[in-house]
């Protein structure tokens, strides 16, 4: 009985070192976690002890193993995966303006709890996406990767509670980001300067500016492709962009990788 107490408490604490090094984003989402052997020598257990932990934060959608290549982080809590499934069964539409709500309210935060270690983190994020190539940047895939700009603004905020909400809307995008259903709608150039206004005011910690900088550029960053609006239908948003002038006809024909996209 005493060697099955041992086991039991062994997988906790397993399970209990995994998801601190999670939590705590020494190991970030999308970063690969130390090897199998590697595990077993930190923590001081077994192969199988080691995969059965694995096993449950991947039930949990914290870690994603693939074949031959090994486990990613995938998420930092549970809280985030949860969220992704919930959000998928909503209108896009509204993901996005919840996306908007989100990040203005961690660029004020930012404003406020940012350290200078915060901004030297941002500054080489802006300056990196300054000089990387064009294609790099053309949807939101790269918005959660370690060091990209917005999830450095969203860490700022020394929030984890909107980290988490902000991961998990972010995976629901970046999956209608893959199937074409939103786009990247600024140009290069806007984005950098979009960037440059957000991280200036972070910098003076003038929260009012964080947050109209941060508002002015989501509302031109992430939408919904034109053509996926039910325009025939009239939808209330649909008839908010015919109001302010825009006019469906002008894309009848269109490829469907034409990048026009309807600002939420």
């Amino acid at each position: 009985m005493s060697s099955a107490i041992r086991g039991s408490q062994k997988a906790r604490d397993t399970l209990d070192y995994l998801r601190d090094k999670i939590s705590t984003s020494a190991w970030s989402v999308g970063d690969l976690i130390p090897k199998e052997q590697e595990l077993m020598e930190l923590i001081g257990v077994g192969k199988s002890t080691v995969r059965e932990a694995v096993r449950s934060l991947a039930a949990f959608g914290m870690l994603e193993t693939v074949p031959g290549v090994g486990t990613f982080v995938r998420s930092r809590t549970p809280v985030s995966t949860l969220l992704t499934e919930f959000l998928g069964d909503h209108d896009l539409e509204e993901v996005l303006v919840y996306r908007r709500s989100l990040e203005i309210e961690a660029a004020q935060h930012a404003a406020v709890h940012r350290t200078e270690a915060h901004l030297a983190a941002l500054r080489e994020a802006a300056q990196r996406d300054e000089h990387a190539e064009h294609d790099s940047v053309t949807s939101c895939e790269q918005s959660t990767n370690p060091g990209a700009f917005h999830l450095l603004v969203v860490e700022a905020s020394g929030s984890k509670l909107l980290l988490d909400l902000y991961l998990g809307v972010m995976s629901v995008l970046q999956r209608a980001s893959t199937e074409g259903r939103v786009i990247l709608g600024t140009t290069f150039a806007t984005m950098h300067l979009d960037h440059g206004a957000v991280l200036q005011a972070i910098e003076e910690r003038d929260v009012r500016s964080a947050a109209h900088s941060m508002a002015l550029h989501v509302d031109r960053d992430l939408g919904l492709r034109t053509d996926m609006l039910e325009f025939g239908q009239q939808t209330e948003r649909a008839a908010s962009l015919i109001d302010a002038g825009y006019d469906p006809g002008a894309e009848s024909g269109a490829a469907s990788g034409d990048a026009s996209a309807a600002r939420v």
